[in-house]
Protein backbone atom coordinates (compact mmCIF):
# COMPACT_ATOMS: atom_id res chain seq x y z
CA UNK A 1 0.00 0.00 0.00
CA UNK A 2 1.39 3.38 -0.98
CA UNK A 3 2.25 5.65 1.92
CA UNK A 4 0.21 8.85 1.98
CA UNK A 5 2.17 12.00 1.21
CA UNK A 6 2.31 14.65 3.91
CA UNK A 7 0.25 17.74 3.12
CA UNK A 8 1.91 21.05 3.98
CA UNK A 9 -0.08 24.28 4.19
CA UNK A 10 1.47 27.75 4.29
CA UNK A 11 -1.08 29.91 6.13
CA UNK A 12 -1.46 33.69 6.34
CA UNK A 13 -3.57 35.66 8.84
CA UNK A 14 -3.98 39.46 8.76
CA UNK A 15 -7.61 40.10 9.77
CA UNK A 16 -6.90 42.63 12.53
CA UNK A 17 -3.63 43.75 14.14
CA UNK A 18 -1.49 40.59 14.01
CA UNK A 19 0.54 39.79 10.91
CA UNK A 20 0.98 36.03 11.08
CA UNK A 21 2.23 33.11 8.99
CA UNK A 22 2.58 29.41 9.76
CA UNK A 23 3.39 26.06 8.21
CA UNK A 24 1.04 23.23 9.22
CA UNK A 25 1.55 19.53 8.42
CA UNK A 26 -1.42 17.18 7.91
CA UNK A 27 -3.80 19.54 9.68
CA UNK A 28 -2.58 18.76 13.20
CA UNK A 29 1.15 19.45 13.43
CA UNK A 30 2.43 23.04 13.57
CA UNK A 31 5.92 23.26 12.09
CA UNK A 32 6.13 27.04 12.57
CA UNK A 33 3.93 29.83 13.87
CA UNK A 34 5.22 33.39 13.50
CA UNK A 35 3.23 36.35 14.82
CA UNK A 36 4.14 40.02 14.51
CA UNK A 37 1.88 41.87 16.94
CA UNK A 38 0.98 45.56 16.69
CA UNK A 39 -0.40 45.87 20.25
CA UNK A 40 2.23 48.41 21.39
CA UNK A 41 1.39 50.62 18.41
CA UNK A 42 -2.40 50.56 18.87
CA UNK A 43 -2.18 50.96 22.67
CA UNK A 44 -1.28 54.62 22.02
CA UNK A 45 -4.78 55.09 20.55
CA UNK A 46 -6.71 52.88 23.00
CA UNK A 47 -7.71 50.43 20.26
CA UNK A 48 -6.96 49.22 16.75
CA UNK A 49 -6.66 51.93 14.09
CA UNK A 50 -7.53 50.18 10.80
CA UNK A 51 -5.36 52.33 8.52
CA UNK A 52 -2.28 51.87 10.71
CA UNK A 53 -2.95 48.12 10.93
CA UNK A 54 -3.09 47.81 7.11
CA UNK A 55 0.18 49.71 6.64
CA UNK A 56 1.96 47.59 9.25
CA UNK A 57 0.75 44.38 7.58
CA UNK A 58 2.27 45.57 4.29
CA UNK A 59 5.58 46.27 6.06
CA UNK A 60 5.75 42.96 7.91
CA UNK A 61 4.06 40.31 5.79
CA UNK A 62 7.01 39.22 3.63
CA UNK A 63 9.34 38.97 6.63
CA UNK A 64 6.78 36.96 8.61
CA UNK A 65 6.23 34.48 5.75
CA UNK A 66 9.97 34.05 5.20
CA UNK A 67 10.43 33.42 8.93
CA UNK A 68 7.60 30.83 8.95
CA UNK A 69 9.16 28.87 6.05
CA UNK A 70 12.61 29.13 7.63
CA UNK A 71 11.43 28.02 11.10
CA UNK A 72 9.64 25.05 9.51
CA UNK A 73 12.80 24.22 7.47
CA UNK A 74 10.50 24.09 4.47
CA UNK A 75 10.90 25.48 0.96
CA UNK A 76 7.99 27.03 -0.90
CA UNK A 77 8.28 24.19 -3.43
CA UNK A 78 7.37 21.70 -0.65
CA UNK A 79 4.10 23.50 0.13
CA UNK A 80 0.84 22.03 -1.23
CA UNK A 81 -1.49 24.98 -0.70
CA UNK A 82 -1.67 28.55 0.56
CA UNK A 83 -4.39 29.17 3.15
CA UNK A 84 -5.44 32.73 4.00
CA UNK A 85 -8.07 34.45 6.13
CA UNK A 86 -10.44 36.29 3.78
CA UNK A 87 -13.05 37.34 6.36
CA UNK A 88 -14.44 38.53 8.63
CA UNK A 89 -12.18 41.35 9.81
CA UNK A 90 -10.92 44.81 8.88
CA UNK A 91 -11.19 45.11 5.10
CA UNK A 92 -7.85 46.86 4.57
CA UNK A 93 -6.02 44.40 6.81
CA UNK A 94 -7.65 41.37 5.14
CA UNK A 95 -6.77 42.66 1.67
CA UNK A 96 -3.05 42.62 2.47
CA UNK A 97 -3.13 38.91 3.38
CA UNK A 98 -5.42 37.94 0.50
CA UNK A 99 -3.30 39.80 -2.09
CA UNK A 100 -0.12 38.21 -0.70
CA UNK A 101 -1.62 34.70 -0.71
CA UNK A 102 -2.89 35.09 -4.29
CA UNK A 103 0.50 36.37 -5.47
CA UNK A 104 2.39 33.46 -3.88
CA UNK A 105 -0.13 30.84 -5.04
CA UNK A 106 -0.06 32.21 -8.61
CA UNK A 107 3.73 32.51 -8.83
CA UNK A 108 4.46 29.15 -7.17
CA UNK A 109 1.52 27.35 -8.88
CA UNK A 110 -0.06 26.29 -5.58
CA UNK A 111 -3.69 25.77 -4.59
CA UNK A 112 -5.34 28.81 -2.96
CA UNK A 113 -7.74 28.32 -0.06
CA UNK A 114 -9.66 31.15 1.60
CA UNK A 115 -10.44 30.47 5.26
CA UNK A 116 -13.15 31.90 7.51
CA UNK A 117 -11.52 33.50 10.57
CA UNK A 118 -13.96 31.95 13.06
CA UNK A 119 -13.51 28.54 11.46
CA UNK A 120 -9.81 29.06 12.18
CA UNK A 121 -10.46 29.80 15.86
CA UNK A 122 -12.49 26.60 16.22
CA UNK A 123 -9.81 24.61 14.35
CA UNK A 124 -7.15 25.82 16.83
CA UNK A 125 -8.47 23.13 19.17
CA UNK A 126 -7.30 20.38 16.77
CA UNK A 127 -3.64 21.36 17.19
CA UNK A 128 -3.10 20.03 20.73
CA UNK A 129 -6.01 17.58 20.99
CA UNK A 130 -5.49 14.65 18.61
CA UNK A 131 -8.61 12.96 20.03
CA UNK A 132 -10.93 15.88 19.17
CA UNK A 133 -13.02 15.22 16.08
CA UNK A 134 -16.45 16.52 15.03
CA UNK A 135 -19.25 16.55 15.93
CA UNK A 136 -18.97 18.83 18.98
CA UNK A 137 -20.21 22.19 20.26
CA UNK A 138 -17.97 25.24 20.40
CA UNK A 139 -18.13 28.66 22.03
CA UNK A 140 -16.15 31.27 20.08
CA UNK A 141 -15.40 34.36 22.19
CA UNK A 142 -13.20 37.16 20.87
CA UNK A 143 -13.05 40.93 20.43
CA UNK A 144 -15.39 40.83 17.47
CA UNK A 145 -17.39 37.62 17.91
CA UNK A 146 -19.42 35.66 20.44
CA UNK A 147 -20.90 32.58 18.78
CA UNK A 148 -22.26 29.24 19.94
CA UNK A 149 -21.58 26.82 17.11
CA UNK A 150 -22.48 23.24 16.29
CA UNK A 151 -19.47 21.75 14.53
CA UNK A 152 -21.15 19.03 12.45
CA UNK A 153 -18.03 18.05 10.53
CA UNK A 154 -14.75 19.60 9.40
CA UNK A 155 -15.79 22.82 7.66
CA UNK A 156 -19.52 22.27 8.35
CA UNK A 157 -21.16 24.52 10.94
CA UNK A 158 -24.47 25.69 12.35
CA UNK A 159 -24.50 28.90 14.39
CA UNK A 160 -27.05 28.27 17.15
CA UNK A 161 -26.35 31.40 19.24
CA UNK A 162 -24.75 34.79 18.71
CA UNK A 163 -24.44 38.15 20.43
CA UNK A 164 -27.19 40.67 19.74
CA UNK A 165 -24.90 43.66 20.39
CA UNK A 166 -21.36 43.82 21.82
CA UNK A 167 -19.07 40.80 21.56
CA UNK A 168 -17.69 39.62 24.91
CA UNK A 169 -14.15 40.79 24.07
CA UNK A 170 -15.46 44.19 22.97
CA UNK A 171 -17.22 44.58 26.35
CA UNK A 172 -13.95 43.68 28.12
CA UNK A 173 -12.09 46.36 26.13
CA UNK A 174 -14.70 49.05 26.87
CA UNK A 175 -14.87 48.30 30.59
CA UNK A 176 -11.06 48.16 30.81
CA UNK A 177 -10.90 51.62 29.24
CA UNK A 178 -13.56 52.94 31.65
CA UNK A 179 -11.66 51.79 34.75
CA UNK A 180 -8.35 53.08 33.41
CA UNK A 181 -6.65 49.81 32.52
CA UNK A 182 -6.17 50.63 28.83
CA UNK A 183 -5.85 48.36 25.80
CA UNK A 184 -5.99 45.38 25.31
CA UNK A 185 -8.74 45.00 27.91
CA UNK A 186 -9.20 41.23 28.21
CA UNK A 187 -5.80 40.23 29.67
CA UNK A 188 -5.70 43.34 31.90
CA UNK A 189 -9.15 42.70 33.42
CA UNK A 190 -8.25 39.04 33.93
CA UNK A 191 -5.09 40.05 35.83
CA UNK A 192 -6.68 42.77 38.01
CA UNK A 193 -9.69 40.54 38.77
CA UNK A 194 -7.36 38.24 40.69
CA UNK A 195 -7.07 40.96 43.35
CA UNK A 196 -10.81 41.70 43.51
CA UNK A 197 -14.00 40.14 44.89
CA UNK A 198 -16.27 38.81 42.11
CA UNK A 199 -19.25 38.99 44.48
CA UNK A 200 -18.62 42.64 45.53
CA UNK A 201 -21.01 44.24 42.99
CA UNK A 202 -23.91 42.59 41.23
CA UNK A 203 -24.02 43.41 37.53
CA UNK A 204 -26.94 42.17 35.38
CA UNK A 205 -26.89 38.93 33.38
CA UNK A 206 -28.88 39.37 30.17
CA UNK A 207 -30.93 36.53 28.72
CA UNK A 208 -32.54 37.03 25.31
CA UNK A 209 -36.24 36.15 25.20
CA UNK A 210 -37.08 33.29 22.82
CA UNK A 211 -33.37 32.80 21.99
CA UNK A 212 -31.79 30.88 24.88
CA UNK A 213 -28.42 30.53 23.14
CA UNK A 214 -28.02 34.21 22.20
CA UNK A 215 -25.96 36.74 24.16
CA UNK A 216 -26.19 40.43 24.99
CA UNK A 217 -23.36 42.30 26.70
CA UNK A 218 -24.25 45.98 26.17
CA UNK A 219 -26.38 45.97 29.33
CA UNK A 220 -23.63 44.74 31.64
CA UNK A 221 -21.17 47.18 30.03
CA UNK A 222 -23.64 50.07 30.61
CA UNK A 223 -24.21 48.92 34.20
CA UNK A 224 -20.47 49.10 34.89
CA UNK A 225 -20.22 52.58 33.35
CA UNK A 226 -23.27 53.74 35.38
CA UNK A 227 -21.76 52.33 38.58
CA UNK A 228 -18.46 54.18 37.96
CA UNK A 229 -20.25 57.43 37.09
CA UNK A 230 -22.46 57.06 40.19
CA UNK A 231 -19.39 56.72 42.39
CA UNK A 232 -17.77 59.76 40.78
CA UNK A 233 -20.90 61.89 41.21
CA UNK A 234 -21.10 61.00 44.91
CA UNK A 235 -17.39 61.56 45.34
CA UNK A 236 -16.92 57.95 46.44
CA UNK A 237 -13.90 55.79 45.77
CA UNK A 238 -14.45 52.43 44.10
CA UNK A 239 -12.24 49.38 43.89
CA UNK A 240 -10.99 48.84 40.35
CA UNK A 241 -10.25 45.20 41.16
CA UNK A 242 -13.77 44.59 42.52
CA UNK A 243 -15.39 46.20 39.47
CA UNK A 244 -13.20 44.12 37.13
CA UNK A 245 -13.83 40.87 39.02
CA UNK A 246 -17.60 41.45 39.31
CA UNK A 247 -17.90 42.37 35.63
CA UNK A 248 -15.83 39.37 34.57
CA UNK A 249 -18.05 37.08 36.65
CA UNK A 250 -21.23 38.52 35.09
CA UNK A 251 -19.93 37.89 31.56
CA UNK A 252 -18.54 34.44 32.40
CA UNK A 253 -21.78 33.34 34.09
CA UNK A 254 -23.79 34.11 30.94
CA UNK A 255 -21.28 32.47 28.58
CA UNK A 256 -21.18 29.29 30.65
CA UNK A 257 -24.94 29.15 31.33
CA UNK A 258 -25.83 29.43 27.62
CA UNK A 259 -23.09 26.99 26.62
CA UNK A 260 -24.19 24.36 29.13
CA UNK A 261 -27.87 24.77 28.21
CA UNK A 262 -26.88 24.10 24.57
CA UNK A 263 -24.76 21.10 25.59
CA UNK A 264 -27.74 19.59 27.44
CA UNK A 265 -30.25 20.31 24.68
CA UNK A 266 -28.01 18.88 21.94
CA UNK A 267 -26.74 15.99 24.07
CA UNK A 268 -23.12 17.04 23.46
CA UNK A 269 -20.33 15.12 25.19
CA UNK A 270 -17.54 17.32 23.77
CA UNK A 271 -17.28 21.09 24.07
CA UNK A 272 -14.52 23.39 22.78
CA UNK A 273 -13.90 27.05 23.56
CA UNK A 274 -12.00 29.26 21.13
CA UNK A 275 -10.99 32.87 20.42
CA UNK A 276 -9.03 35.44 22.42
CA UNK A 277 -11.34 35.38 25.45
CA UNK A 278 -10.90 31.56 25.64
CA UNK A 279 -7.61 32.27 27.42
CA UNK A 280 -9.46 34.09 30.24
CA UNK A 281 -8.69 32.22 33.46
CA UNK A 282 -12.16 32.73 35.02
CA UNK A 283 -13.90 31.43 31.88
CA UNK A 284 -11.65 28.37 31.74
CA UNK A 285 -12.18 27.66 35.45
CA UNK A 286 -15.96 28.09 35.40
CA UNK A 287 -16.39 26.19 32.14
CA UNK A 288 -14.15 23.34 33.37
CA UNK A 289 -16.24 22.77 36.52
CA UNK A 290 -19.56 23.13 34.62
CA UNK A 291 -18.45 20.55 32.03
CA UNK A 292 -17.10 18.19 34.71
CA UNK A 293 -20.47 18.27 36.53
CA UNK A 294 -22.24 17.20 33.34
CA UNK A 295 -19.71 14.63 32.14
CA UNK A 296 -18.80 16.77 29.12
CA UNK A 297 -15.16 16.77 27.95
CA UNK A 298 -13.83 20.32 27.61
CA UNK A 299 -11.19 21.37 25.09
CA UNK A 300 -9.37 24.69 24.75
CA UNK A 301 -6.18 25.80 22.99
CA UNK A 302 -3.00 27.14 24.59
CA UNK A 303 -3.13 30.96 24.87
CA UNK A 304 -0.88 31.41 21.79
CA UNK A 305 -3.53 29.64 19.69
CA UNK A 306 -6.44 31.56 21.27
CA UNK A 307 -5.44 34.98 19.98
CA UNK A 308 -5.15 35.58 16.23
CA UNK A 309 -2.51 33.34 14.67
CA UNK A 310 -1.84 31.64 11.34
CA UNK A 311 -1.44 28.08 12.68
CA UNK A 312 -5.21 27.86 13.26
CA UNK A 313 -5.80 29.11 9.69
CA UNK A 314 -3.44 26.42 8.40
CA UNK A 315 -5.39 23.72 10.25
CA UNK A 316 -8.73 24.93 8.86
CA UNK A 317 -7.20 25.27 5.36
CA UNK A 318 -5.97 21.66 5.51
CA UNK A 319 -9.47 20.30 6.08
CA UNK A 320 -10.86 22.54 3.34
CA UNK A 321 -8.07 21.34 1.02
CA UNK A 322 -8.84 17.69 1.76
CA UNK A 323 -12.54 18.38 1.06
CA UNK A 324 -11.59 19.68 -2.40
CA UNK A 325 -12.15 23.39 -1.74
CA UNK A 326 -10.11 25.65 -4.04
CA UNK A 327 -10.44 29.38 -4.63
CA UNK A 328 -9.74 31.29 -7.82
CA UNK A 329 -7.83 34.51 -8.44
CA UNK A 330 -11.09 36.41 -7.83
CA UNK A 331 -10.91 35.62 -4.09
CA UNK A 332 -11.59 38.87 -2.25
CA UNK A 333 -11.68 40.15 1.33
CA UNK A 334 -15.18 39.86 2.84
CA UNK A 335 -15.16 41.93 6.06
CA UNK A 336 -18.58 40.74 7.30
CA UNK A 337 -18.35 37.11 6.15
CA UNK A 338 -20.81 34.79 7.93
CA UNK A 339 -19.69 31.42 9.24
CA UNK A 340 -20.76 28.58 6.97
CA UNK A 341 -21.77 31.04 4.23
CA UNK A 342 -19.99 29.00 1.55
CA UNK A 343 -21.97 25.91 2.37
CA UNK A 344 -25.47 27.39 2.09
Amino acid sequence: MEERKDVLILAIESSCDETAAAVVKNGREVLSNVISSQIALHTLYGGVVPEIASRKHIEKINQVIEAALSDAQTALSDIDAIGVTYGPGLVGALLVGVAEAKAIAYAAKKALIGVHHIEGHIAANFIEHPDLEPPFLSLVVSGGHTHLVRVKDYGKFDIIGRTRDDAAGEAFDKVARAIGLGYPGGPKIDKVSGEGDPEAIFFPRAHVEDAPYDFSFSGVKSAVLNYINGCKMKGEEYSRADVAASFQKAVTDVLVANAMYAAEEYGADKFAIAGGVASNSALRRTMSSACAERGVKLYYPSPVYCTDNAAMIGVAAYYEYMAGVRHGWDLNAVPNLKLGERYE
